[in-house]
């Protein structure tokens, strides 16, 4: 089964990324063949800091490898280094509807943010993009965020119709998403969730001991002293059990167990530690890997290498079917 997943090259990778994304890659690249692109095209859809972009899509690829990606058995690379993305998302929007793009969540909420008449019309072409890059490499799945699912979705849309016009041409991918910690909410509105725009409500990958701390112990939690799972009564301290859970790999009945008759200061403390303790070798390898540019840029460029072969190939019969060539 081939699998492929991105994340953009924007800000600091926090626990709700590692959670419901990337702790997947690490499981899935065991057994299956694994595409990880460092998915710059889209990172360019709205506002980006253009002037370090090439550092910041570097510190992306380190943290990749930090986590555990490995090249060895994935292929990491940096999505614009393989033409073929950009080429499939053209030939693709002339079989995308403008409505269905109009529909997606994702660009209501940024283009009211920016304003519509600022947003761009790559951040309403964001979701052909992100099928273009699932379809040129025959994916069968892609572990996603409940974010991004509608995405997934459009994708397979989109393959279908294709077939459906030129024949059958791409594989039909099915959105991975994972049941418990698919989306992680924030330590200081676990209403809201968990976003690296808001800085002080997350908890990053690479953060140090002292600042796990200070965030954890002020994470919002409730008026009672019971330690419960309930989102809707008790959405602060079932945030703080969720992450627990997934990190030291414990049901979340369990630690209601474990912390039952206990105060909400005795659990924070435990997932401070319990977070040091696993962040600690991210932190350590990112250190290293920082200071290894040219062994980390020759992966990337074995990456694309390796990706374009895929993607060439993809293209030749999508040309040949729509007639190009």
């Amino acid at each position: 089964m081939r699998i492929l997943s991105g994340i953009q090259p924007t800000g600091q990778l926090h626990i709700g990324n590692y959670l419901s994304t990337m702790k997947q890659w690490l499981d899935l690249q065991q057994d299956e063949e694994c595409v990880f692109p460092i998915v710059d095209l889209h990172a360019i859809t709205v506002p980006y800091d253009f002037k370090n972009f090439q550092k910041i899509i570097f510190e992306r690829a380190v943290e990749y490898l930090a986590c555990g990606v490995n090249p060895q058995k994935s292929i990491i690379f940096v999505q614009s280094k393989v033409k073929e993305h950009s080429e499939l998302c053209w030939l693709l929007n002339n079989i995308t509807p403008v409505g269905e793009l109009l529909r997606m969540i994702q660009y209501k909420e940024k283009s009211k943010r920016l304003g519509k008449e600022s947003a761009s019309a790559g951040l309403l072409d964001y979701p052909v993009l992100m099928a273009a890059d699932i379809l040129l490499y025959q994916s069968d799945a892609v572990p996603v965020g409940e974010d991004q699912k509608q995405h997934v979705e459009l994708a397979r849309i989109i393959a279908k119709k294709f077939n459906h016009k030129f024949g059958e041409t791409f594989k039909v991918p099915k959105p991975l998403v994972l049941k418990t910690g698919a989306k992680i909410m924030a330590l200081n509105d676990p209403k809201k969730k968990m976003s690296k725009s808001a800085p002080e409500s997350c908890l990053f990958l690479f953060d140090e001991p002292a600042v796990i701390k200070k965030k954890v112990m002020s994470a919002i939690t409730d008026a009672g002293k019971i330690i419960k799972f309930d989102q809707n009564k008790k959405p602060g301290i079932s945030n703080l059990l969720t992450i627990y859970s997934l990190f030291a790999d414990i049901p979340i009945k369990d630690l209601e167990k474990q912390f039952k008759g206990k105060g909400y200061a005795e659990l924070k403390k435990s997932l401070i530690k319990i977070l040091t303790e696993k962040l600690e070798p991210f932190r350590r390898k990112k250190k290293e890997l920082l200071n290894r540019e040219v062994f980390v840029q020759e992966i990337l460029k074995n990456g694309a290498k390796r990706a374009e072969v895929i993607a060439k190939s993809t293209m030749e019969d999508v040309r040949k079917k729509m007639g190009l060539i």
